[in-house]
């Protein structure tokens, strides 16, 4: 009997336009067989995804199931009882539910491989080995740790981060040690934690630095850096279909169209200059973690500080939300 490898994503039905390019390749191109955990919000939104998934071809008949909320609040109720930082945490913002739920529906033992909507997978692959008691994390360029006040408490709490960490994918198993992390959470604010999407980056760097870990492979698993060059082009009208459609999939097991290039994912797929057509069926390297210290925190801070004081952020920056506007309303707003 062949193993499944488990995979969890938390995912709303807002997030299909770019989320199906996901959950497409991934049921397309993965080599091994998975069991897939998809949880969700509402008993509707239950609905609306196990439809969704009906569309969706399954050529290599992976199987899947799909969770409300509700019933990950039963789960939560028993295993987080006694941990009040935790059962705060996962009602704060969706997408920390990365990285609370699937402790929920996994075993003693069992691998965690947590992915976000939007991954886009090119090549016939296969996943990393999950490490036994440590993490795998994906990198990119620059610090994602944010809002400054969360990361101060990290640091005032002597609590170390990993520099450069993306969460596109992230690999782990139970047990985990749930004390230390509800410790954490509240060291970092408690119930008074700001409701930012970034805090979730500030908690993984934190957990990979506490139990060891290791970046997954850059070109293996390549995250979309918004680099200074790309906003320029993107400001001066250059499609960003075609920045995308720059990038090199041959090579990739997984691309993370991050930030707000995935709401360009679909429309680069369907033009098919995407695609790789490669198979990518064997381990890849791992690179030992680095260090955010806090001298290295500030400095970048001090020249962020700097670079938005002379306006430099506003002559480089194009006007995303004007962008995204009408991708975004065609999906029903804004998504996990």
């Amino acid at each position: 009997m062949t193993d499944l490898r488990s995979v969890f994503l938390i995912l709303s039905p807002k997030s299909l336009p770019y989320a199906s390019i996901c959950l497409e390749t991934l049921f397309s191109n993965a080599l091994e067989a998975l069991n897939i955990k998809l949880i969700t919000d509402s008993e509707e939104d239950k609905k609306d995804l196990a439809h969704a998934l009906t569309t969706i071809a399954n050529p290599q008949n992976h199987q899947y199931q799909i969770f409300s909320k509700r019933e990950a609040d039963d789960h939560a109720a028993e295993q987080f009882r006694d941990l009040p930082h935790l059962q705060a945490f996962r009602n704060g913002h969706p997408c920390w539910r990365k990285i609370t739920d699937p402790l929920l529906f996994a075993a003693v033992g069992e691998e965690m491989i947590i992915l976000d909507p939007d991954l886009y997978f090119p090549n016939k692959f296969t996943f990393e080995s999950t490490p036994e008691t440590t993490l795998l994390l994906m990198w990119q360029p620059p610090s994602c740790l944010q809002p400054l006040e969360t990361v101060r408490a990290a640091f005032n709490a002597s609590v170390k981060l990993a520099h450069h960490v993306d969460i596109g994918v992230a690999q782990w198993r139970r047990p985990v040690e749930l004390t230390w992390l509800n410790w954490l959470l509240g060291e970092l604010g408690g119930e008074a934690i700001p409701n930012s999407m970034f805090v979730e980056a500030i908690v993984w760097s934190a957990l990979a630095m506490k139990f060891g870990g290791a970046y997954l492979d850059t070109q293996r698993w390549h995250c979309w850096y918004n680099d200074h060059w790309k906003r320029l082009l993107i400001k001066s009208g250059f499609p960003v279909t075609r920045l995308l459609e720059m990038e090199n999939m041959k090579q990739a097991k997984c691309f993370h169209a991050t930030g707000p290039c995935k709401w360009w994912l679909k429309e680069a797929c369907e033009s098919g200059r995407l695609k790789g057509g490669n198979r990518l069926d064997q381990p890849s390297k791992l690179s030992p973690l680095t260090e955010f210290t806090p001298g290295r925190y500030q400095l970048e801070q001090n020249i962020k500080g700097f670079l938005k004081k002379i306006g430099y952020y506003s002559l480089i920056n194009p006007a995303w939300d004007e962008l995204e506007k009408p991708r975004r309303t065609a999906s029903g707003g804004k998504s996990m």
